[in-house]
């Protein structure tokens, strides 16, 4: 009977956070596979837990030859643990190699759910969550990087971001370059932990601050980018377009909504358009 592969999400700061099932998990795992052993011990001795199963690191410079050994102990029923510094594997840490070997090898894999900075950021962050990206990381040199956010300047969804504090800098100014100094953003830093600060402003700003430094482990928000504004369409254009959708079975009255919607445009106008049309020469 092949063990289960457990993903276990830790606290990102208090670790007061910590979900009660992680306490378990760390008791009665085989195998404890975690990203820095010294975290792990500190956060096991802040819980009052004393793991009864093996633990081994895993982390991004080891992962490739040690994710074969791991799953080879979930084959021989083990169950295993993963855990990262901070927050769920596999969210710009350790643990998609692992899963996926896992799911490939036809091994149960779960979750004990936990702390999350991108969650905890983007309810912070004052701005709309209805749907947002996770980008991770930005690429360190200048040049990557401003490729990076060029790709993504148009995106309309809220944009989550992590980056180092020495960085943050010249990411906030590259920012303000590619999404326009005026766009609203919010630079979340030490999320629940005791210097707690979330600074909101648009990009020009935060860059302006964060340049005289700032510590701590850091995640940015940003505003999607603004729908863009509609193109001005002629009266001849309007009447075109309604001409398509008359020919392709659709009644003028209908043709003519459907273009205002499609254009932001008032059907008055549109209609105007479409009369004008008629009576030209």
């Amino acid at each position: 009977m092949t063990g289960v592969l457990v993903l276990a999400g830790t606290p990102i700061g208090d670790v007061e956070d910590a979900p009660p099932r992680l306490r378990a998990e760390l008791a009665g795992a085989d195998v404890i596979a975690a990203e820095d052993t010294r975290r792990l011990r500190r956060l096991t001795q802040a819980l009052g837990v004393v793991p009864a199963g093996r633990v081994v690191s895993y982390f991004e410079g080891n992962e490739v030859g040690r994710t074969p050994e791991l799953v080879a102990a979930l084959l021989d029923g083990s169950r295993v643990l993963l855990v990262t510094d901070a927050g769920m594997p596999s969210v710009s840490d350790p643990g998609y190699r692992l899963v996926d070997a896992a799911v490939a090898a036809g091994i149960k894999v779960t979750a004990v759910p936990g702390p999350s900075a991108v969650l905890t950021a983007l309810a912070l962050s004052a701005l709309p969550v209805d749907r947002f990206t996770f980008e991770g990381f930005l690429p360190r040199k200048a040049g990557d990087r401003s490729r990076q956010l060029a790709q993504v300047a148009a995106e309309p969804r809220t944009m989550v971001f992590f980056e180092a504090p020495h960085r943050i800098a010249e990411t906030l100014a590259a920012m303000a370059e590619a999404f326009g100094a005026d766009r609203p953003a919010a630079v979340c830093r030490e999320l629940t932990k005791t210097y707690e600060e979330v600074r909101r402003g648009p990009l020009g700003e935060l860059a302006a601050w964060a340049a005289e430094g700032v510590r701590g482990e850091i995640t940015v928000v940003v505003a999607g980018a603004p729908p863009a504004a509609p193109e001005e369409v002629g009266p001849a254009e309007l009447a075109r377009l309604v001409a398509v959708r008359e020919e392709a079975g659709e009644r003028r009255k209908e043709a003519i909504a459907a273009v205002a919607v499609e254009l932001g445009l008032r059907k008055s106008i549109v209609f105007d358009a479409v009369v004008a049309a008629k009576h030209a020469p």
